[in-house]
């Protein structure tokens, strides 16, 4: 595949327009269009849907732009190497993360990450399901618990447990809990996946004894930020990652419900298994095991 072909594929994109993208590229419209002909060519697919007056990606072009994107971003990279580079850390970095963890947590270390790192541009993915790295184009995901995919790397980041919590002003309302049996008494605002709604909760105590429980609420979103945002609005009592709520527990603006019971949910960071990791990758780890570190 050409290199040049796909740096136009890339530029047409982003201007919107075949003669603006030649333009740029220092080249005639005619050369533009033949280089974007070959590629389409090549990959057996339309990249373009092309009108009179707009030229739009199709839904195969916008697949493919963000692996476009991501290949020439390597393969500048790899020159930098080539060049004696070897510590210039540069390009974009994909991210996934869970909603609430991404938005509190996970926001402050990236503004410190990128303080460091100029020149990386970063993208956060914010999803409550793990990305399928065969398929989204993620560099990096930020995971709760053990992985089925074998496939991966998971290098554990921080020990962290899934607690009960609510706002005062639902407990004075509602009562304190006393024992887990009683949280059926209670309106537990729940969390869906995929049309799975996860209200069969399993608990664990100091003991290391083992304890399930289905609840019941009127309330359930398939965004863990939401759910964290009505527990905070006095609506019922969650169960969330101690992490989402360290901040607002220290705060007065939650408590944590029945303490001596809890879900181990480790932090992980995950990564597609590869022979060669890009510099902003790798730094993006180390960094990430530094500051749980410190």
């Amino acid at each position: 595949m050409n290199l040049a072909d796909l740096e136009l594929f890339i530029q047409v994109a982003d201007a919107g327009s075949l003669s603006a993208a030649a333009r740029v590229l220092d080249c005639s419209p005619a050369v533009a269009s033949a280089a974007l002909k070959r590629l389409e060519l090549q990959l057996g697919a339309r990249l373009f849907s092309r009108s009179t007056r707009s030229l739009r990606l199709t839904r195969e072009g916008t697949l493919f732009l963000a692996y476009a994107r991501k290949a020439l971003s390597l393969l500048q990279e790899g020159r930098g190497l080539l060049d004696g580079e070897l510590h210039h850390v540069a390009g974009q970095l994909s991210i996934s993360a869970p909603s609430d963890l991404g938005r509190h947590w996970l926001q402050p270390a990236l503004n410190d990450f990128q303080a460091l790192y100029p020149q990386v541009q970063l993208q956060l993915s914010l999803s409550d399901e793990l990305s399928n790295f065969y398929r989204d184009p993620v560099d990096v995901a930020l995971r709760y618990g053990q992985l089925s995919d074998s496939g991966l790397i998971a290098t554990r980041l921080l020990d962290n447990r899934r607690l009960l919590c609510a706002a005062p002003a639902y407990l004075q309302r509602a009562g304190m809990p006393q024992q887990l049996e009683a949280l059926k008494q209670h309106n537990c605002l729940t969390f869906f996946l995929r049309g799975e709604r996860y209200d069969h909760w399993h608990f664990r105590d100091g003991q290391g004894n083992q304890s399930d429980l289905t609840v019941n609420g009127n309330r359930s979103a398939s965004d863990g930020a939401l759910v964290r945002e009505w527990v905070l609005a006095g609506l019922g009592i969650a169960y969330k990652s101690q992490l989402d709520i360290a901040a607002d527990v220290q705060a007065g603006r939650l408590q944590v419900v029945l303490p001596d019971y809890w879900q181990d949910a480790p932090l992980y960071l995950v990564y597609a298994e590869r022979e060669y990791l890009r510099p902003a990758v790798r730094c993006f780890i180390d960094f990430m095991k530094a500051r749980v570190r410190s």
